[in-house]
C-alpha cells in the first residue's frame, strides 16, 4: 500500500482567524487568483475543492471523487517549515527567529571571516529577484556574497556561479547554518545560484539548495521504523534536514515533480511519497503574479487524472498547502491561510472533512494509513 501526499506550495484557502497579526487579514490565494483570471479547476472541482468552507469560486458537484476540507495552522507563523513541521506532528513553542531589519553586524563580520572574504552585500528582507538584479553587478565586481532575508525565517546567500563555484556557495550556506544556532537560529539557510550577464541574470532554481534545522522526531522517523519507504520528491527532503527518508529525487519545477510523483506511483513499494510542487510559491506568489500562478493551478488540474489512475485499489491521494501566497496581496511575502485538504482513496468519496483544527491531522493519517501506532497531535481522517 502507498500513500502519495502533495503538497501544492502556497495554494491557501483564505485567511485564518488569527491572519491580522500577521497583516495578513484578507488575503485568499485560490479564490483570488480565480476571480483575477477566470481559471477553471475541473478536476480539482470534481474531488470536492468547491464544497470546502471559504471556497467560493469553484462549482459544487453532485458526487465529489474525494474527501474534502481544509486545515487550520497551529504553529506560530506562515513559513515553509512551519507548515511541513506542523505536517508531520511537529508542534513549535515559539516561531522561527525572523530579521525584519537584516542579521546583526557582529554576527555577519564573524560570518565574512570564517568564510574567507572580505566584504558582503545587502543584509535586508528583499526579493530574490530583484537582489540579484540590484547588487549582481557589484557581486561580480568583489567576489562578495549577496545576503538577504524576508518576512520567513531564512537566511539566503546568493552567488553567480561564473564568480564563485557552486560548491564554494553550498560551504558558505553549509558554513551559515552551523552559525545560526540558539538566539541566532533561523529555520532555513538557503543557496542561491545565478547566471547571466549584467542587466541579464536569472536564479538557477534547479542548483538551489536548502540547509534546515533538523527536526525532532516525527511521523517521518515512525514510517521509516515500520520498515516502509519513504521517499521526498523536491525541497520535501531539504526541509526536514534529510532526517527520516529512505530515499531523495530532486525535481526543479512542478513538472519534473510531477514526472517523479508519476514514476515512483507506479513502482512496487510500499510507504510513502511525498512531493512539494514549489513553482506556485516561488515563481508566482512572491512575484505577484496572478496568471502565472493560475496558469500552474492549471497544469496541476490537467494532469490530476493521471494521478487517480495511477492509485492502487488499497492507495490514498492526499493534496495539502502548507500556507497561503496570494498573488494579488500586497507585498511579496506568504499569507497566513487555511490549507488545502483533499484525499482520495478507499471510503474518502464524498467525505466532508470540515475545517481540521491542526495540519498535524496529515500525521496522525499517515500513521493511522500504514497502521502505525501515533501518540503526536492531531486526528486521522482515514
Amino acid at each position: 500500500m502507498k500513500i502519495t501526499t502533495i503538497v501544492l506550495d502556497s495554494v491557501g484557502l483564505g485567511y485564518l482567524p488569527d491572519a491580522a497579526q500577521f497583516g495578513d487579514e484578507g488575503a485568499d490565494t485560490l479564490d483570488h487568483t480565480v476571480l483575477k483570471t477566470g481559471l477553471e479547476l475541473p478536476h480539482l472541482a470534481s474531488l470536492g475543492l468547491g464544497h470546502v468552507p471559504g471556497v467560493h469560486t469553484l462549482p459544487r458537484v453532485a458526487e465529489p471523487k474525494g474527501a474534502f476540507g481544509r486545515m487550520m495552522e497551529v504553529n506560530p507563523g506562515k513559513d515553509t517549515s512551519t507548515g511541513h513541521w506542523e505536517f508531520v506532528g511537529i508542534r513549535l513553542e515559539h516561531p522561527f527567529q525572523v530579521f525584519p531589519q537584516g542579521y546583526p553586524q557582529d554576527f555577519l563580520a564573524h560570518y565574512i571571516q570564517r568564510i574567507g572574504v572580505e566584504g558582503y552585500l545587502l543584509n535586508q528582507p528583499y526579493s530574490g529577484t530583484d537582489a540579484i538584479r540590484d547588487f549582481g553587478d557589484e557581486h561580480l565586481r568583489t567576489g562578495w556574497p549577496i545576503v538577504y532575508t524576508s518576512a520567513d525565517s531564512v537566511f539566503q546567500v546568493a552567488a553567480h556561479i561564473g564568480k564563485v563555484p557552486l560548491e564554494t556557495l553550498y560551504a558558505w550556506c553549509q558554513t551559515a547554518r552551523e552559525m545560526l544556532v540558539g538566539p541566532l537560529a533561523c529555520a532555513r539557510v538557503i543557496a542561491r545560484p545565478f547566471e547571466g550577464e549584467p542587466g541579464h541574470y536569472y536564479r538557477r532554481e534547479d542548483l538551489r539548495k536548502d540547509f534546515a534545522l533538523e527536526p525532532p522526531p516525527n511521523v517521518l522517523d515512525a514510517i521509516k521504523a515500520g520498515g516502509l519507504e519513504v521517499v521526498g520528491v523536491g525541497k520535501i527532503p531539504d526541509i526536514y534536514a534529510h532526517r527520516g527518508f529512505t530515499r531523495e529525487v530532486k525535481a526543479g519545477s512542478n513538472a519534473e515533480g510531477m514526472e517523479h510523483t508519476l514514476e515512483l506511483m507506479h513502482e512496487p513499494f510500499s510507504g510513502l511519497v511525498f512531493t512539494n510542487l514549489v513553482d506556485f510559491d516561488a515563481r508566482y506568489g512572491h512575484r505577484r503574479n496572478p496568471q502565472g500562478y493560475a496558469e500552474a493551478l492549471a497544469a496541476f488540474d490537467a494532469r490530476l487524472l493521471e494521478l487517480l489512475s495511477a492509485l492502487g485499489p488499497e492507495d490514498y491521494l492526499f493534496i495539502v498547502s502548507d500556507h497561503g501566497n496570494d498573488p494579488t496581496y500586497r507585498g511579496t511575502d506568504h499569507t497566513r491561510e487555511y490549507g488545502m485538504l483533499l484525499v482520495v482513496g478507499p471510503g474518502m468519496a464524498g467525505k466532508d472533512l470540515g475545517t481540521r483544527a491542526t495540519f498535524a491531522d496529515l500525521a496522525a493519517s499517515l500513521a493511522r494509513g500504514f497502521g502505525l501506532r501515533w501518540t503526536g497531535p492531531g486526528t486521522s481522517v482515514i
